[in-house]
């Protein structure tokens, strides 16, 4: 996530996009699921949007580390599921800032730092065990934490950060793998290893899979954290924090208590 940091294989990423475009949307449930939830908080703002970048995942010639967006050009930007690959995201972020008209909002959604996290530990103790060590296999997903701080860093205005649990079940692991390859989310990483792990290897994982992540029927369970983002492009209107000491009425009031100073005993 820093700014020079190449994590991600990006040319695999697009050549993998274009193989599965075709059958994506046989497995683009997530990205219903984040669309609605940002078409919700848009009803909720009930404001008209005039000019309008909308980037999907699904929409495979559309790429944020090579869209060039021209400077206070959008009203609105929106992103689903496709933030979380993005080797420069701070710049990202800048640039999406950049295109905003003042007042103009940015939505999000992406996956987040619990995403997977059951196959995650499977892979790792598979390979644990085979090998004595560990290779990156899953994505490294950012927290709500982190993007908040981006949100800000990027120069966003009034950042709100929020997110969702989707839980979905499988017959097995390889039931799993092959929605996310439908999805285009195999591994990218760069530092993946590039050696066929061996049929041993996948059974380990779905042994661990199954022995600790399986429901009361016997199908594993996958949870997928979406992460929401909203920021705005700062214009002189919108809401500023209080400064300190400028409250006009006292907490201990509102609570019906006494206020105690600073070094005061009660």
């Amino acid at each position: 996530m820093t700014d020079d940091a190449q994590i991600f294989d990006r040319a695999l990423l697009q050549r993998r996009h274009r193989r599965t475009a075709s059958c994506f949307d046989d497995h683009n449930f997530l990205h219903k699921v984040a669309r609605d939830q940002i078409h919700d908080r848009l009803r909720d703002i009930k404001r008209d949007f005039q000019i309008i970048k909308d980037v999907q995942a699904g929409d495979f010639q559309d790429d944020f580390e090579a869209l060039k967006l021209e400077k206070n050009s959008l009203d609105l930007v929106t992103s689903t599921l496709n933030l979380h690959s993005i080797n420069d995201l701070p710049g990202a972020l800048t640039q999406i800032k950049s295109s905003l008209k003042a007042d103009g909002l940015f939505v999000a959604a992406m996956f987040g730092g619990e995403t997977l996290h059951e196959l995650r530990e499977s892979l790792m103790q598979a390979e644990m065990q085979l090998k004595g060590g560990v290779s990156p296999r899953v994505f490294p997903f950012a927290d709500k934490q982190q993007m908040g701080a981006l949100l800000q860093r990027a120069g966003f205005a009034l950042p709100v950060v929020d997110s969702d649990i989707v839980t979905v079940t499988y017959e097995n692991i390889f039931k799993l793998m092959h929605d996310l390859r439908g999805m285009g989310e195999s591994n990218i990483i760069l530092e993946r290893s590039r050696t066929n792990p061996g049929k041993e290897f996948f059974m380990k994982a779905a042994e661990h899979y199954q022995e600790h992540f399986a429901d009361r029927e016997g199908r594993i369970e996958a949870r997928f954290e979406i992460i929401y983002l909203i920021g705005w492009s700062p214009h002189e209107s919108q809401q500023k924090p209080l400064k300190p000491g400028s409250a006009q009425s006292r907490l201990a009031d509102a609570l019906h208590t006494d206020e105690i100073k600073t070094g005061e005993r009660p």
